[in-house]
């Protein structure tokens, strides 16, 4: 069964920054598995982060892309009206933002038991996916 990966995951796991070394390797352990997914919102969200200007480390264009490329070898959900759907319910029955939402929306849509994320609530479930922080 596959785990899903929030967007921190990716961007730690470009992070030049030495004091993020040791969640570089966690982030780096977790997408050198084989049962990733992501969403394309994750995607979009990683290339907006690690190419805006302001950003120590900023990726270059062709290099988040070809980053973007190779993660696309685990199952990535699609934006579709169904998640939407979804999205918009988890987010008036269990409070998070839409964004949040619908990632936890997205990591359902793939069968995901497991959602590692930085920025959600550690050992909450939430519609059948338990939302880990592998960075505690």
């Amino acid at each position: 069964m596959p785990h899903f990966l929030d967007t921190n995951i990716l961007l730690y796991a470009i992070s030049p920054h030495p004091k993020e070394a040791e969640k570089r390797s966690l982030a780096d352990a977790l997408l050198n598995q084989d049962d990733g997914a992501l969403s394309v919102q994750v995607l979009q969200e990683f290339y907006v982060q690690a190419t805006r200007p302001s950003r120590t480390g900023r990726l270059p264009h062709d290099i988040a892309v070809g980053l973007m490329r190779a993660w696309t070898r685990f199952p990535v959900q699609e934006t579709t009206m169904s998640l939407l759907e979804a999205s918009l319910e988890i987010e008036a029955e269990h409070g998070f933002s839409y964004w949040d939402s619908a990632i936890i929306a997205a990591a359902r849509a793939l069968g995901c038991r497991r959602l590692y994320s930085e920025d959600l609530s550690h050992g909450r479930e939430v519609v059948g996916v338990t939302i880990i922080n592998p960075f505690r």
